[in-house]
Formats: C-alpha cells, structure tokens, sequence
C-alpha cells in the first residue's frame, strides 16, 4: 500500500494536501488547495505503479499514463471533472482533477435503503440521462474512451442537481486497431464488470462494456440489491432475480432495457449509447430479443463459433479455468 502523503504537504509549490478522501491498491485521491487560485479545491489522485514490473514494463507504464492524461485533460463536458494538470514525482504519478462536491450515488441509495424505501425511478432515470450524455462525448472521442469503472460510488450529484462522472481510474483509450490501452492496471468493480472485462489488460474491451456497467448501476440503484456478477451468472444462468420483483413500482420499459444492457455477450447488448437510450427512454420500441427473463448464459460452444466472438470466447475461457483451480485448491 503507498504511503499517504501528510495534510500541509505541497507538490510542485502549488498543491497543498488537506486531506485523503479515498484510497485503493495503486494509490490515493486527496483534497488539495490550489495555492494559485485563492478558493479552488482540486482532487489529485496518485498513482503508484507496481515496482515489481520489469523495468521497460514500468517506464512504458508512466509513458502511457502521461501520454493519456493528455488525452483526458482535453476533455470538456458539464458532466465530467476537469482535468487541469499532471505530473509525476519520484515513482509516484498525479492527475488534478476539479473537486466535485456532493453526495455519490451510493450514499443516496443507502439512504433510500435505511429508510425502507426505493431512489424514485425518475431520479434515477434523470441521472442515467445525464450520465448517457457524458459516455456518449467518451465515446465519440477520436480514439474513443472507454471508462470500464462505471458504478454508484463513482457518480456524484452536486448540491446543484448535477451528476458527475469522478473516477477516471480504470479509462481506456481505444487505439486505431481496436485494442484497448489501460491507464491504470485493473478489472473494475466485480458487481459491475462485463465478463468481456476478466481476461486481463489485453482481453478486448470497447463502449458495449460501459453499458453492460450502466445497466448493473440502474439495476442496484433502483432495486437496493446489487445485482449477480457476470462470473457467477456465466456459472449460474437463472442467478439474476428480476427488477420488478424486488421493486414492482420500475417500469416495464425500465426493467427490459437493464437486462437488455447486462446481456452477458456484448453481441446481445445495445450497440452504443444512443440506442440504449432509444430505448430506456422510450422513443423507439425494445427489440424482440429484449426479454423480460434474464437470457440463459451462452455456451462455449456459442460463444466461440462466431468470429467476432473470439476474444469474449477467449475471456470466458480464462475465467472459467480460474474458478476451476480456485475450487481446486
């Protein structure tokens, strides 16, 4: 685990650290004073590459990251922190981000839970649209980005009723041939991770994994249960209980566009944002094949029939000989 950095501590004569407000296996996220711009509070999130890597790994590793914080500092949407500035220090890399205030998604959900009771379909669906919309600029970025890391916790609503997508942890940048470059190593949150997601940095990742993680955080977010994660409905078919049960007051329309976003194959999902939406929002009708049951799990033989399966194939193959010597132990 990094060593935090100390409350007062300055980076670049510019960043006064006041305090950690999150941490995790790579590195921390601080609240910071610009001391440039009297009254500005910025997060800066650190990352700390593993040290074990090879050493051409290593300097590859903090190549990408700059090269793609350059990229990420480009961006410009009302739905997204600002990305101001990075720098490294020693072995230790920073982005400075806008602080966003508010509650996230998840304490509003917990909240709703204490009290018995569910987050309003409308509220819910008002920061889907939202959230659409920033995915949407992501993706349509030249190459597009991929956020891979999309769940409660990470979406913010400021006092101001604005949602904020905060955690560009996990970014992907598709390059030109289609293979998927990680900023910082990781999966994602298990309970909303696309089983595409579990073959390691190099298994095949584009915009229909946003989706598949949009779906699972409508899914939580309406129901207060977080939903079955892809490896264990990979395993258990039927495992998914429906929205509607839990929480009969979801429409219909709602019910069959999130199981339509949490197909396990990405093939079966909706092929972008924009017609997700169509659908969510009620401007076009759902497609036949959407149904109300959760589909039954593909089986290997489907899943690596079809060439522009392969490497989804390929993932499911890896993840089910993982469990295998995991059971095995």
């Amino acid at each position: 685990m990094p060593i935090p950095l100390k409350t007062g501590e300055v980076l670049r004569e510019r960043y006064r650290v006041h305090e950690r407000i999150g941490q995790g296996g790579m590195g921390n996220i601080y609240l910071a004073d610009d001391m440039r711009l009297e009254g500005r509070k910025c997060a800066l999130k650190e990352v700390e590459h593993d040290r074990n890597l090879p050493e051409k790994v290593l300097r590859e590793a903090r190549e990408q990251f700059l090269r793609e914080a350059t990229v990420l500092a480009r961006l410009d949407h009302p739905n997204l922190p600002k990305v101001s500035d990075f720098f490294s220090i020693g072995e230790k890399d920073y982005l400075v981000m806008d602080f966003v205030p508010g509650k996230d998604l998840r304490i509003l959900m917990l909240d709703a839970k204490a009290r018995n009771a569910f987050l309003s379909e409308r509220d819910v669906l008002d920061w889907a649209a939202q959230l659409a919309d920033a995915l949407t600029y992501l993706h349509r970025q030249s190459p597009p980005i991929v956020h891979r890391d999309i769940k409660p916790s990470n979406l913010k609503i400021t006092p101001d009723g604005l949602l904020k997508l905060v955690d560009f942890g996990l970014v992907k940048v598709l390059s030109p041939d289609e293979e998927t470059i990680t900023i910082i190593q990781g999966q994602g949150t298990v309970l909303y991770t696309p089983l595409e997601q579990y073959g390691g940095s190099e298994s095949h990742t584009d915009v229909r994994s946003d989706i598949f993680a949009l779906g699972a955080t409508l899914y939580h977010l309406l129901t207060n249960q977080p939903p079955i994660d892809a490896r264990q409905r990979f395993l258990h078919p039927d495992s998914l209980p429906l929205p509607r049960r839990t929480n009969p007051a979801i429409s219909v329309r709602t019910e069959k566009a999130i199981l339509w976003a949490m197909e396990l194959h990405p093939d079966q999902r909706p092929d972008s944002i924009e017609t997700f939406c169509q659908y969510l929002f009620g401007t076009k009708e759902l497609p036949q094949r959407s149904m109300t049951r959760p589909r039954r799990a593909p089986t290997l033989e489907a899943l690596l029939a079809p060439p522009e399966s392969v490497l989804f194939g390929i993932s499911a193959v890896l993840l089910l000989l993982s469990l295998v010597a995991t059971l095995g132990r």
